[in-house]
């Protein structure tokens, strides 16, 4: 599971779909409604929040305008909660990491895509997202990665 904390407009196709279809997962795990991935590390953040689940649905709703910005037939009906929610921090250093693992993924499967990201100077994130001083997040797991971001 990633829950990028990339803005959407960064991602392909590909990494678009998945994060909706992630998120999505994510949301039903937030909301007890799953068994499967309960302590996944990429929700951690999620559920130190006052309320994890109108976090998550801001989460989803920010990738599924980003589907209709590019014309893409997004459900967003399975979006569940419409309460707004405090932005939440995220490191530089993770967006850093992020950032380094995107291109990394992109550059084999989309390189036309990653031609576009290439350019690019300023990292957005997420709009649920306010990004903070620091290091990758204690719960990243891509240690290989981790030491190309630093």
């Amino acid at each position: 599971m990633r829950l990028w904390s990339l803005h959407p407009s960064l991602l392909d196709a590909r990494g678009l779909v998945a994060v909706w279809r992630e998120a999505l997962l994510a949301q039903n795990v937030i909301r007890g409604k799953t068994n499967g991935y309960r302590h996944h590390p990429q929700l951690a953040r999620f559920k130190r929040g006052k309320d994890s689940k109108a976090a998550i649905a801001c989460y989803l709703r920010a990738i599924y305008d980003e589907a209709e910005r590019r014309g893409y037939s997004f459900n967003g009906s399975k979006i569940i909660g419409k309460g707004q929610v405090a932005r939440m921090a995220v490191k530089r250093g993770q967006l850093a990491f992020e950032w380094a693992h995107l291109k990394s993924k992109v550059r084999l499967r989309d390189p036309e895509w990653f031609e576009g990201l290439r350019g690019r100077r300023r990292i957005r994130a997420h709009p649920l997202f306010v990004v903070v001083p620091g290091d990758v997040e204690p719960w990243e797991r891509g240690q290989r990665l981790r030491r190309a971001a630093e």
